[in-house]
């Protein structure tokens, strides 16, 4: 996992709170229509989907940090590597000719390779559901 990948998924996370709010939004229109022709429950219904509303704006405070977390580690463990000192060199013995392995364990299978990565697309939410609809 890389920093890119985290920020392509946080694109998409931003993408599906999108969808989410414009639903809430469409069924708040609709209630605030009930209300405004009389229908009585139609109050309590919004006032309840005000706090769903809220609910699900403290859910996307709560991802945002998570992802934020992770993003910062992996970045993190990204840039440690990249500016470790390569391990010590060991020396091996030449290989004997023949036996089961050949020359496939002295084949310098094995090396790593560390790319720093950077710290990605930034990370922060939009304006809040509850805010956009009825604030």
């Amino acid at each position: 996992m890389d920093t890119q990948t985290i920020d392509q998924e946080y694109q998409q996370l931003q993408q599906e709170f999108q969808d989410v709010a414009q639903s809430v939004q469409t069924l708040a229109q609709k209630l605030q229509a009930a209300q405004q022709a009389g229908n009585a429950e139609a109050k309590d219904w919004l006032l309840d989907l005000k706090q769903v509303a809220l609910d699900i704006k403290d859910e996307q405070v709560q991802i945002n940090a998570l992802l934020q977390a992770i993003h910062g580690f992996v970045a993190n463990q990204a840039n440690q590597m990249a500016t470790a000192p390569p391990p010590p060199q060991q020396i091996q013995q030449a290989p004997q000719p023949g036996g089961m392995f050949g020359g496939f364990l002295h084949g310098g299978f094995g090396q790593s390779m560390a790319t720093g990565l950077g710290m990605g697309a930034g990370i922060g939410m939009g304006e809040g559901l509850v805010d956009d609809i009825f604030g």
